[in-house]
């Protein structure tokens, strides 16, 4: 990694870090969204990898099906137990990238894109966890988690923690290409439009309304 050692970064992470120079947009219909999972070998952070990555855009408040991204990762680090879940095999027909590439794919897609996960920590920690194996710093993207907006709502306070199946099956969304990462990001970009709607009622919601500090849940 040259570019560490000479304390200078490559030229595809000072595109990304440009793209936040720009103006921003305050109105929720002008922002753009990015709605990403990624699927991985594991549950810890530290020692588990990323799989596939998965991203859909949305803007005006609606779907952009031609704003996609999905990549797969070269599996150095292997979990049997875990493909039952996601089904995918260490080698199999699918084209991969190596784990580097992949990450700078999604930072040249996503710029500088509000994202949005659910369980978004556990997805950020894991990008962030690949950026510093590439010595990079982290992300600078603003995130939103569906888990917190969903709180926001306060349809349901019997609980701090609602799985996506469960929230999928109370807003009615159907459940297809579950624990892929593509169809993960487009199930949870299904819900975070029917939260939107909920909390934006009187067409006055902000960015800074979703962003407003709510007590963490989830996987982190």
């Amino acid at each position: 990694m040259n570019w560490f050692k000479r304390k200078t970064y490559p030229e595809f992470w000072q595109n990304y870090v440009a793209n936040f120079k720009e103006s921003k947009h305050h109105k929720l219909k002008d922002i753009r969204f990015i709605v990403f999972d990624t699927e991985t070998t594991g549950l810890n952070t530290k020692e588990d990898r990323i799989l596939s990555i998965g991203c859909v855009g949305i803007e005006n408040f609606k779907i952009k099906i031609a704003d996609q991204l999905e990549c797969y990762v070269m599996q150095e680090h292997f979990n049997a137990d875990t493909v039952k879940i996601h089904g995918l095999l260490k080698e199999g027909t699918l084209s991969k990238l190596e784990e580097e590439e992949a990450i700078i794919q999604f930072l040249d897609f996503v710029k500088n894109a509000v994202l949005v996960a659910h369980h978004a920590a556990f997805d950020v920690t894991m990008i962030n966890n690949a950026l510093k194996r590439m010595q990079l710093p982290k992300l600078k993207n603003k995130v939103l988690d569906t888990g917190h907006l969903f709180q926001k709502t306060k349809l349901d306070t019997t609980k701090e923690h609602f799985g996506l199946d469960e929230l999928s099956k109370r807003f009615n969304i159907p459940l297809h290409d579950r624990h892929t990462a593509s169809g993960d990001a487009y199930i949870t970009a299904v819900l975070f439009l029917k939260l939107l709607a909920i909390l934006n009622k009187n067409d006055d919601l902000t960015l800074k309304d979703l962003l407003r500090s709510h007590k963490r849940i989830g996987l982190l």
